[in-house]
């Protein structure tokens, strides 16, 4: 098996402790980004510990910051500093633009100025308007500062090393980026491959396996690429070859290696997430039509996001940022209209904004209104444990035009919420409210193709009004939020009531995760009959194992991801406590070993799947982890397939002083298996009273299938594989 590259925030991490090996005098600041934290994406995990006195975590002070990092590359040292949101480089703008700009030539002589800031940007995080922007097109233009962008195609390490030795520089990361893994040896796809042109750091060239010539050329950066790239394969099923071009540099702009490249097609395109207006895109656009104007085809199509603050809410998120879809529809129809010699206007072209009012239906008698047949929404089978779902809310209201695939219905199973699509456009008919339980196979709403006469509260036909949808604040009519209609389904808040009672003030309201985690501990309780056993062990020569580990691998391996591999790894010996119980004289096995895992980051508990462990290497494991504990504090956007289908689950409460946790068993599972916390203790060992580390694991087990003399061999088991280094370097392949 060919081994998977790295997710590019490890990358990132990696880069960074190859430079400060490599430059003596390199410093890094930042807000959070000493250990044990390692910033707000843990790109700067490991650092201060390998090098302290290096790494200084500072005041939330992003002005403050720039302007000790000025000073320091005055005096002669390189600085890297992280600011932890792009957002927040407005607060750094006068120092990059008053001073960290202009020292590099306002003394009389030039000065190396070995500076780069790193900038998190982008949205599709649901992190809402003021920590999901694109802020890059502010800093374009301004003399003697360089502009960067992390791309899947382009080596972090060399985007740094080359900022600090051209800078002053700012470093763009879409954070979207950091848990997608960079394409290797040219490799993108099954359709496409990619190769470098230019000079360091160059362009990343995107192009069909089989060399077909460009009908489009996408210029896109790096946060934008996946996107594109998406949008290629939609142009692709269209018959339209599309091309991509990723510079790793954004400023000064190098076009010369790529100009070639840009009068081939019938059309170049320049796609960004920022808003319209003074961009990098629009610099791209002046130089194409300078350099190449007698041999262009057509305008440059200037693709962005629509002109609007970013909502949080993931389905708003989509139609406001720019998205595959959006670039391939605006690809397509501008190809067409070449096609038809239909005249172009170089306008730009921005996602659309969301809409607050549904178009106006119009007004006819009711008994003049030709219904045809409805297109039903049935409720789908969203998992194997449940056959009946809660309608948290709707998302559209009765009576709304909505088009294919907009988001209707929220369905509350025991182990997520998920979004239910419209599966063609029509108008909306809602038979199931808010609040109701609804089972498997059920009609919940219909689609009409013509709007059905609808009964106000007084039993009439509604008049000329619009119907309005829930929607977002961002608006076509600008950025103040619209009035939520009357009947717009809200969801339950973990807090009190405006304006509470005395004895409001006394209660409040489980929220939809916490209920779902509710519905499965009760389960579990009334069903299973546990049992419960525990086996202390230590763990120093594992500790420095993974230490190792996780300097080899680049991953972030700790003793939860040593757990899972363990756990797996007994499968073989004890294939039934990973089984379920079919009926009371029934097991069924399970071939492969699926290992859930609990996860809390303050957010809400869940449960997501380790898919087929025993096969897999631990820092793969760890790889699954960190995404589910950056989807977890994102607010729990996980997949219901992520949380199903799970043969046994590890609950982890590795925070310290947790002597030891007696954890329940996940019905239809037999098992579940608890890592309580590090801790230090006093043990003789070969007469010698020394200091050891131990952690308890315990284990709850089904006791109509599991005895206890199974549940402690299988305990020894899992603690054998943790114990010795050799075992544990058998696993980690």
């Amino acid at each position: 098996m060919t081994p998977l590259a790295p997710r590019l925030a490890e990358s990132l991490n990696g880069a960074l402790h190859r430079l400060f090996a490599e430059r003596p005098g390199l410093h890094l600041l930042g807000e959070d980004v000493a250990d044990p934290y390692g910033g707000a994406f843990k790109v700067t995990r490991g650092l201060s510990d390998r090098h302290p006195g290096r790494v200084l975590s500072t005041p939330i002070s992003e002005n403050g910051l720039a302007g000790v990092a000025a000073g320091l590359a005055l005096a002669g040292d390189e600085v890297v500093a992280e600011v932890m949101f792009g957002d927040f480089a407005a607060l750094v703008f006068d120092p990059v633009l008053n001073l960290i700009s202009k020292s590099v030539t306002m003394y009389g002589r030039r000065l190396p100025m070995p500076v780069v800031l790193r900038c998190p940007v982008g949205g599709r995080r649901g992190y809402g308007p003021t920590h999901s922007q694109s802020v890059q097109k502010h800093f374009v233009g301004m003399p003697n500062l360089a502009l960067y962008e992390l791309s899947p195609f382009h080596d972090p390490y060399g985007l740094l090393a080359h900022a600090l030795d051209h800078g002053p520089a700012l470093l763009f990361e879409d954070k979207v980026l950091y848990t997608r893994r960079a394409y290797a040896d040219g490799v993108v796809d099954e359709h496409f491959r990619s190769s470098l042109t230019g000079d360091a750091p160059g362009w990343a060239h995107v192009t069909p396996v089989d060399g077909a010539a460009p009908d489009v050329v996408l210029v896109c950066p790096g946060g934008v690429a996946h996107r594109a790239l998406a949008a290629a394969h939609l142009l692709r099923e269209r018959g339209v070859t599309a091309h991509l071009l990723v510079p790793g540099r954004l400023y000064p702009l190098d076009i010369e290696p790529v100009l070639p490249l840009l009068e081939r097609p019938a059309l170049v395109a320049v796609a960004e997430e920022s808003t319209a207006g003074g961009t990098w895109g629009s610099d791209i656009a002046a130089l194409v039509y300078e350099r190449l104007w007698p041999r262009l085809r057509a305008p440059v199509l200037r693709l962005s996001s629509a002109d609007s603050i970013i909502p949080a809410a993931r389905h708003l998120e989509d139609r406001v940022l720019l998205g595959e879809r959006h670039i391939a529809e605006a690809v397509a129809e501008r190809l067409d209209m070449l096609k038809t010699g239909a005249a172009v206007v170089a306008e730009p072209v921005a996602a659309p904004v969301v809409r607050s009012v549904a178009e106006p239906v119009a007004e006819v008698a009711a008994e003049s209104v030709l219904v045809p047949l409805a297109v039903p929404l049935v409720v789908p089978k969203l998992n194997s444990n449940d056959t009946h779902y809660l309608v948290t809310g709707w998302l559209a209201e009765d009576g709304a035009r909505v088009e294919a695939g907009a988001p209707l219905v929220e369905l509350e199973t025991s182990k997520a919420v998920e979004e239910i699509e419209a599966p063609t456009a029509g108008y909306l008919r809602i038979s199931a409210s808010a609040g109701t339980e609804v089972e498997v196979g059920a009609v919940i709403a219909e689609l009409h193709e013509l709007a059905p006469p609808l009964q106000t509260a007084a039993g009439s036909r509604p008049g000329s009004e619009a119907p309005a949808t829930v929607a977002a604040y961002a608006t076509a009519g600008g950025d103040e939020p619209p009035a939520a209609p009357a009947q717009a389904a809200q969801p339950a808040q973990a807090c009190p009531p405006a304006e509470p009672s005395p004895a409001d003030r006394r209660t409040y309201v489980l929220d939809r995760v916490q209920r779902g985690t509710a519905a499965v501990v009760s389960r579990a309780h009334k069903e299973v009959p546990a049992a419960f056993t525990a086996v202390e062990l230590g763990v120093d020569p594992l500790l420095a194992r993974l230490r190792l580990l996780s300097e080899e691998s680049g991953a972030e391996v700790g003793v939860p991801e040593a757990v899972v591999k363990a756990v797996a790894a007994a499968h073989d010996r004890f294939g039934h406590l990973f089984g379920s119980l079919v009926d009371e004289r029934t097991v069924a096995l399970a071939e492969t070993p699926h290992v859930a895992v609990t996860i809390d980051a303050g957010r809400g508990l869940y449960t997501p799947v380790i898919r087929d462990c025993a096969s897999r290497s631990i820092a793969d494991i760890a790889d699954d982890l960190m995404d589910f504990r950056m989807k977890a504090w994102r607010g729990g956007d996980f997949t219901t397939s992520e949380l199903d289908g799970g043969t046994i689950t590890i609950s982890i409460n590795t925070e310290a002083d947790v002597v030891f946790v007696q954890p329940i068993v996940m019905w239809p599972q037999l098992c579940m298996l608890s890592v309580g916390g590090l801790r230090r203790q006093l043990a003789l060992h070969d007469g010698v009273l020394a200091t050891t580390t131990v952690v308890v694991l315990g284990l709850a087990y089904d006791h109509r299938v599991v005895n206890g003399a199974e549940a402690v061999a299988f305990l020894r088991a899992v603690a054998d594989n943790l114990r010795e280094p050799d075992r544990l370097d058998q696993l980690v392949a």
